[in-house]
């Protein structure tokens, strides 16, 4: 069983929104703190946001802050992030994981591109 598998991204114009989804198996999920990471062409993956077992804390990469929501229901296993006002900077492979100890084994991720 796949652990983390992403989903949502697609192309959309600079402005626009995308909301993306990661389905966990239950072990990679449950009481555990979540993050999404991204890695543009050509760079190392990078941190995006944070939300804890809770939801009652969340934290940002100060490049998204203000822009993006990460939220998460327990009850399905699935953490989003809701993209808004998106920049062609923005355009990533998209991955959720634990944090701040990821599992050895990401998802597949899921393409954002944002066109100017």
């Amino acid at each position: 069983q796949v652990p983390l598998v992403e989903s949502g991204g697609g192309l959309v114009q600079a402005g626009g929104s995308l909301r993306l989804s990661c389905a966990a198996s239950g072990d990679a999920f449950i009481g555990y703190t979540m993050g999404w990471f991204r890695q543009a062409p050509g760079k190392e993956r990078e941190f995006v946001a944070v939300i804890n077992w809770s939801s009652s804390s969340t934290s940002y990469a100060v490049s998204v802050k203000g822009r993006f929501t990460i939220s998460r229901d327990n009850a399905k296993n699935t953490v989003y992030l809701q993209m808004n006002s998106l920049k062609p900077e923005d355009t990533a492979v998209y991955y959720c994981n634990r944090h701040p100890r990821p599992l050895d084994a990401w998802g597949q991720g899921t393409l954002v591109t944002v066109s100017s």
